[in-house]
């Protein structure tokens, strides 16, 4: 099912030209040095990257491993749900455990949704909890705000994540700020979600990733669902928390089916996901970007090669026991993103890893990035501002040498 959301392959492109050869040793005997930076966006078309062969790691090194660590739901019991239909469970639950719960936007009523996430909610709780809004994405947001702060739990959905830049005084101004601008007299406990990312030829103004245009907001959480199980674990844990957070969902994932327990749980916002253990590099990635990482671990292995991929999930803030573990076994990162290259969170989590961890590195940090431009129109030109597997392999092939 995974395979099916993915775009073709795009080509490659040659890195820098930094030697990679550092030899193994203790972290006693490390020298610090200056490590350079680098983040490359997606490239253009028609350039070619050469791969030393001689470099190539030992071509049994994942023979045996799975390519999941993290326990599968496909042998347990549960239900399969789509990613949709996981938001939707979760939302219920929550709904049907706490009265306080609502939910507030653009058609999410009787129509259940742009994406169906809502769909028999307004049936099963009525129009008061499950409110319909006009087209006023400022409005339904600062209503949104104004009912958690007297003690509701409102679930505020964007029909698409772009247009929540119409709120963007609202989540800035008061969302992130007003627990502590108000000395503590109240809580924000909201959920701001929808759809967003990179579709399939749904033009620029759809097409936005605005996880970096969040990211700096002083008392904001963020967190990114990947799969059916993530997706109701982070919902139910957000609409549980005190604090407000926004909720990413992918576009081209809420057709992505897997079983998820039938027995309650709920996720830990703060928590990466160990997606595929590994010794020779930590991928760092998150949302659609997970599917394309795996699939170019298929083919890193095949060529000898052990990355470890983390499904990072908390974007803010991250999860740096996680990742720096896994830092300081494979000594050598890639963070692989569909957010763009300047600004993102790419370029926050290399600054993070930097600071925290730059004893451990062995290599600059390589940071895989959407272009910086508008997502064009034309299928073929948007393959090109996402980066695809062909460049993740090329990568890692280079910065293993």
């Amino acid at each position: 099912m995974a395979a099916a959301l993915l775009h073709g392959v795009g080509s490659t492109t040659p890195l820098s030209s930094v030697n990679y050869n550092n030899s193994r040793r203790s972290l006693p005997e490390r020298k610090r040095a200056s490590f350079l930076i680098q983040c490359y966006g997606s490239l253009l078309p028609g350039s070619k990257i050469g791969i030393n062969r001689a470099a190539k790691l030992s071509t049994n090194a994942v023979t045996t491993k799975q390519d999941n660590v993290t326990a599968s739901t496909t042998s347990k019991p549960g239900h399969e749900l789509l990613l949709f239909e996981a938001l939707r469970e979760g939302l219920e639950e929550e709904m049907e455990r706490d009265p306080r719960v609502c939910v507030m936007g653009e058609d999410v009523g009787h129509y259940g949704g742009s994406y169906k996430v809502t769909k028999g909610l307004a049936d099963k709780y009525g129009d008061l909890r499950v409110l319909d809004t006009p087209i006023a994405e400022n409005s339904f947001t600062g209503m949104g705000i104004g009912a958690a702060m007297t003690g509701l739990r409102p679930i505020v959905e964007g029909m698409n994540m772009g247009f929540l830049l119409l709120a963007f005084n609202q989540i800035s101004n008061n969302c992130g700020m007003l627990h502590y601008t108000s000395g503590g007299q109240f809580e924000i406990p909201i959920v701001i979600r929808g759809p967003g990312g990179v579709g399939r030829q749904l033009g620029a103004e759809h097409s936005q990733r605005l996880e970096s245009y969040f990211q700096s907001i002083p008392g904001i959480q963020m967190v990114a669902c990947s799969t059916p199980y993530n997706a109701k674990g982070l919902m139910k844990a957000a609409i549980r928390s005190d604090n407000p957070v926004i909720l990413f969902e992918h576009v081209l994932l809420y057709n992505l089916k897997e079983r998820v327990p039938d027995e309650e749980y709920v996720l830990n916002l703060e928590e990466a996901e160990m997606v595929r253990m590994g010794e020779h590099v930590t991928i760092l990635t998150y949302s659609r970007m997970r599917y394309h990482v795996m699939q170019a671990a298929k083919t890193l292995v095949n060529k000898g090669y052990d990355p470890e991929v983390i499904d990072i999930r908390s974007l803010k803030p991250f999860d740096l026991h996680t990742i720096g573990n896994s830092v300081k076994k494979t000594h050598r990162v890639v963070i692989v993103e569909e957010c763009m290259r300047t600004g993102g969170i790419g370029a926050s989590l290399t600054a993070s890893i930097n600071e925290h961890f730059h004893d451990y590195l062995d290599a600059p940090i390589v940071c895989l990035s959407s272009q910086d431009v508008p997502t064009p129109y034309a299928g073929t030109l948007e393959d090109w501002t996402v980066v695809q597997p062909a460049q993740i392999v090329a990568t890692v092939e280079q910065l293993c040498q």
